[in-house]
């Protein structure tokens, strides 16, 4: 094993797209409680695009390289990891690289029937859409959940987990066509924002217990609109503007719990905990079919660039993966 790797550097430090350039770099070396993981796939998400434009630095002692996602093969064990074992990570940053370290506590075994590429599409937005939706939101059986972005990797995630853990879902999407494909993942209503207001559209299907929002600005307000009284809005993102204009009264009249959470952030040990329970939780939904990671396209390591390109288009269902 040699020690350097390929791994992909922004340009400047900062940048587009195009700022994005293989590079070879010291391979990382596992510490106490760590493992070294031969990176097969990585997953591409939005806060890589934001730290490549400066804005979402690695927390402390995480690398600098983008990359919060992989699935790969242990080349340095620790905790009940040995080498040789099959597993998806969650990662503090570096995954956009030929090797990866990680917290064994952070990495989860690849389920069956599983190849490298679905696997790595799991970390990030399943452990997003579990700690929001299912402990901030405390979504139960038999509510009805709100999901926005319903084509995304965590839109077509929070879809499914919803569905497997008895919710009924209500997605919206922009455009016709994303709206069905949302409805083709499962959900029970699918509705065109670019074309129809959410919140009446929502209100007429009974409301909605959890509203799960990656959009933020104007839609806070037809978030509470269409909730029930009692109900939660979980923000995780704000695209639209990170500024809403909340009134009180109303907030009080539903009894509206509003809260929201990044992922990145968390100590090792809470990370810990929530890899604990989606194994728990979560496997056995993705072992029974009920969840399936969605692959918009694949691109290899040295192309992230044009991965990077694709997914700020905003065509993609799913998820944007590399291939190291």
């Amino acid at each position: 094993m040699s020690d350097t790797m390929t791994a992909i550097a922004v340009e400047d430090g900062k940048g587009p797209a195009q700022a994005l350039k293989p590079a070879i770099l010291a391979r990382p070396v596992p510490g106490p409680g760590q493992i070294l993981i031969r990176v097969a796939a990585a997953g591409v998400n939005r806060p890589d695009i934001i730290q490549r434009m400066g804005f979402y630095p690695p927390p402390p002692g995480a690398p600098a390289t983008l990359g919060l996602e992989v699935a790969g093969v242990v080349e340095v064990g620790a905790g009940r990891w040995k080498a040789g074992d099959k597993v998806c990570a969650l990662l503090g940053g570096g995954g956009y690289a030929e090797y990866a370290v990680c917290d064994a506590r952070h990495a989860l075994p690849i389920p069956d029937g599983l190849d490298f590429v679905e696997a790595a599409a799991l970390p990030e937005t399943v452990f997003t859409v579990f700690a929001n939706v299912f402990e901030h939101g405390s979504l139960k059986a038999g509510e009805t959940l709100l999901v926005h972005g319903a084509t995304s990797g965590i839109g077509t995630t929070a879809i499914q987990m919803g569905k497997a853990a008895g919710a009924k879902v209500i997605a919206t999407a922009r455009g016709a066509a994303k709206a069905q494909e949302a409805k083709a993942l499962g959900a029970d209503v699918a509705i065109d924002a670019g074309a129809e207001d959410f919140a009446e559209v929502a209100k007429t299907h009974g409301g909605a217990d959890v509203v799960l929002d990656m959009v933020g600005g104007d839609y806070f307000a037809k978030d509470l609109d269409a909730l029930k009284t009692g109900g939660r809005i979980v923000f995780i993102a704000a695209q639209a503007g990170g500024e809403v204009n909340l009134s009180i009264m109303r907030l009080m009249q539903k009894r509206a719990l509003v809260t929201g959470s990044t992922l990145r952030p968390r100590d090792a040990d809470e990370k810990a905990r929530l890899a604990a329970e989606i194994e728990r939780v979560v496997w056995p939904w993705i072992a029974a079919g009920k969840v399936k990671p969605q692959i918009d396209k694949t691109f290899p390591l040295a192309q992230a660039a044009a991965a990077h390109a694709h997914l700020e288009s905003g065509g993609h269902v799913g998820k944007v993966m590399l291939i190291a």
